[in-house]
């Protein structure tokens, strides 16, 4: 997913703290690996095999879902955790995989 922020500005996306997917429900706080898609941008795929915090779950206007994290080595995560650009990222639901042992 986009990396930019422009998309994610628009007021009034529904923000959820937790979604059901195939491997469980993944919630805020819950820990991931990245594993973006083919579609992903050049600096998506450097993020490939990282692992990362979900922020945040929003969806947007078209019912997208996408799942706000920050990248746990990151030296500016705190930046990404109040919000400020790039130090935030977004991927889509098929494009983490869940780390945590118990499911929900």
């Amino acid at each position: 997913m986009d990396s930019g922020s422009s998309f994610f500005e628009l007021e009034g996306r529904k923000k959820m703290d937790c979604i059901a997917t195939d491997a469980g429900e993944l919630a805020v706080g819950d820990r991931v690996r990245l594993r973006p898609l083919s579609r992903a941008d050049v600096f998506d795929m450097a993020l490939s095999g990282r692992t990362a915090t979900i922020v945040g779950i929003e969806q947007d206007y078209e019912d997208r879902i996408h799942v706000a994290v920050t990248v746990d080595d990151d030296p500016g995560k705190e930046l990404g955790l109040s919000g400020q650009p790039g130090h935030r990222f977004f991927f889509g639901i098929d494009e983490i995989e869940p780390l945590n042992c118990e499911r929900r």
